[in-house]
């Protein structure tokens, strides 16, 4: 467990969510978000700048070319909720069309992305696959997944033709990589927010909570964990898509509207990504992995994913 933190505000834990923009429309994702606002929750919603000019990698949705969809985003932003980078659209994109979207991400909401999360199969994925581990733990991703596509995500290669890992360094603060099963996602990953030395062009990582879906949100946000990360005055950044399965049918999904009105009236801190890890930067200082640190961090993250099958 973790040194514990003082939280601001005398709140007791701090809870908050990276919502990777997946298959999100104004019909399908506003009712999430106007019960996380309801309650009294500030998270992160992630968004694709710039429209799609082929078919989506796995999976699209709107874009901030869609003007409801972009005027609703805003009002987000407006009302507290931090917008976030989920690359530029839902499929990979060369080096020219990610600065491209980077600048009107910048346009559209007036700086440039804090935090992002990488989408999916998209090419431009920043030390993606198999280069999120190193050493033996890559040689055990690899072997699982029968050394397919080892070398796909570029993002990271200087002079590859989807390379930006200057333009991120530059421009994006927090990017996210490993998920975990725990609610309290700095009791997994108590070094977060921090800087990898043999992954540069990344300022910060940040670690997140499993909640993919609703089914697995609901799972991970049960009453006893709810409890649980309260009494160890916790951290948790929950991983999710609240476009799968949280308003279906035209009604929110009932477990987890009681699960966040119980969360709501807890005493937690519901602040965006951003402000949590500046909070956690500035009460614990900047961190710097080590070769030991990365190794066991990695490991922790496999034996989740070989649990879980995608994250």
């Amino acid at each position: 467990m973790p040194p514990s933190i003082s939280w601001p505000e005398g709140k007791r834990f701090a809870f908050t969510i990276f919502d990777d923009t997946d298959a999100a429309t104004v019909a399908n994702v506003k009712p999430v978000y106007d019960l996380l606002r309801d309650c009294g929750l500030r998270t992160t919603k992630s968004v694709w700048p710039l429209a799609g000019t082929e078919p989506p990698a796995i999976v699209g949705g709107a874009t901030c070319a869609d003007a409801d969809y972009l005027a609703w985003v805003r009002q987000l932003q407006r009302e507290g909720f931090e917008i976030g980078f989920h690359n530029a659209t839902y499929h990979s994109s060369k080096r020219a069309r990610t600065l491209e979207g980077l600048d009107e991400f910048a346009r559209l909401f007036g700086h440039a992305p804090r935090a992002m999360a990488n989408h999916t199969i998209c090419r431009e994925g920043i030390y993606w696959g198999s280069d999120r581990v190193t050493g033996v733990n890559r040689v055990i991703y690899n072997a699982t997944r029968l050394f397919r596509n080892t070398d796909w995500f570029r993002g990271h290669v200087e002079g590859d033709e989807f390379f930006w890992g200057d333009l991120c360094r530059e421009r994006v603060k927090y990017v996210r990589n490993f998920i975990f099963a725990d609610l309290n996602t700095l009791k997994e990953c108590p070094l977060m927010p921090y800087h990898d030395p043999v992954r540069p062009w990344v300022n910060h990582w940040y670690a997140s909570s499993e909640g993919t879906n609703v089914r697995d949100f609901n799972a991970t946000l049960a009453e006893a964990n709810q409890d649980r990360l309260e009494a160890e005055g916790g951290a948790c950044i929950m991983y999710s898509h609240l476009a799968k399965g949280f308003f279906t049918g035209g009604e929110l999904n009932p477990r987890f509207n009681s699960l966040i009105e119980r969360l709501g009236r807890k005493n937690g801190w519901f602040v965006p990504v951003s402000d949590l890890l500046d909070y956690l930067i500035k009460v614990k200082g900047e961190k710097i992995l080590t070769p030991g640190e990365r190794a066991a961090l990695e490991r922790r993250w496999l034996r989740h994913k070989f649990r879980v099958g995608t994250t």
